[in-house]
């Protein structure tokens, strides 16, 4: 069968269609033909120019340092990172990479369109864990050998990508997820260190405030509404959260509700107005401007370019 006609069998049923980036850095990417806009990219990078200045994607970003180290700034904190480095980003999360000499590694971008990690939640489980973590950091150091095993999930990737063939896009998605489910597991597994160092570090009152801003964050989003719950001042609890969090209570609880919100605006078909009441905004303008000052773009532009009603389809 001509790969013409394959391509044109594959966009009917799933609508996605390839093209090759050939540039000076390998790229290989995947278009959704109906929008135009990027659906699946792996993008081979030798340099810092493409992490320089802040980046900000209607899409899902994982990037794999394999020579470099550095700093990472995200989520208004900064973080260090070395060689064999795994970041995660979601969609319009703003970022910046400054490296210290060279920088080499993998970019991979998917739109929410081609994989919606709050649809297949509970096949991959990476919600949560690679994304949208407002305690923990966007990034994670892994062994070499952990590396080279994500790496060779990639390498199968990119030849897929290169030989259009009936049912590529189930394929690629296959693979997607064998990456995210082995990446979930590879930050899982330092969790029982890292509880065993919060038993030393992190004290029980953010434990409890984690807790607290997970069952309020729709209705109260002033931090003193958490410190007098937790029986502690404002200034004392915010500098708790600075310390442990690397980021302000303020930060936290608005990270929480941008997290809601977003997932709210790709899933349903709920008017913005409807969407702002049910997390306690009673002005739809004003959480128009919160939601714009935290995610960089208007909750009608998100709802856009990144999708509508997913979760109804």
């Amino acid at each position: 069968m001509p790969v013409s006609t394959i391509w044109r069998s594959l966009n009917r049923k799933e609508n996605f269609c390839n093209a090759t980036d050939l540039t000076a850095q390998t790229a290989f990417t995947l278009i959704n033909p109906q929008t135009k806009e990027l659906a699946f990219k792996v993008f081979e990078f030798d340099d810092e120019k493409y992490f320089n200045r802040q980046r900000v994607y209607n899409y899902y970003s994982i990037l794999l340092v394999t020579k470099g180290a550095g700093k990472l700034e995200a989520d208004f904190s900064e973080y260090q990172f070395r060689e064999t480095a795994l970041m995660c980003f979601s969609v319009y999360q703003p970022f910046v990479i400054l490296p210290e000499g060279t920088f080499k590694g993998i970019l991979i971008n998917f739109h929410p369109d081609f994989f919606c990690i709050h649809k297949h939640q509970e096949e991959v489980a990476c919600n949560g864990v690679l994304f949208n973590n407002i305690y923990e950091p966007p990034l994670l150091q892994l062994e070499q050998h952990e590396m080279d095993e994500l790496l060779t999930v990639v390498s199968r990737l990119k030849t897929e990508m290169q030989n259009p063939a009936p049912a590529q896009y189930e394929l690629m998605v296959a693979y997607l997820k064998i990456f995210l489910i082995n990446a979930s597991r590879l930050k899982m597994q330092r969790l029982p260190v890292d509880e065993q160092k919060h038993e030393q570090d992190e004290p029980f009152i953010l434990k409890t405030l984690k807790d607290a801003i997970e069952e309020h964050y729709r209705t109260k989003h002033s931090p003193g509404y958490y410190a007098q719950l937790l029986n502690i001042t404002t200034k004392a609890l915010n500098r708790l959260s600075k310390t442990h969090f690397n980021r302000t209570l303020t930060a936290l609880i608005a990270e929480r509700l941008i997290i809601e919100a977003k997932r709210e605006l790709y899933l349903t078909s709920k008017p913005v107005k409807r969407i702002a009441y049910e997390l306690g905004f009673q002005d739809e303008f004003y959480f128009s401007r919160f939601f714009k000052n935290n995610a960089e773009v208007s909750p009608q532009l998100y709802r856009t370019t990144v999708g509508f009603a997913k979760g109804e389809l």
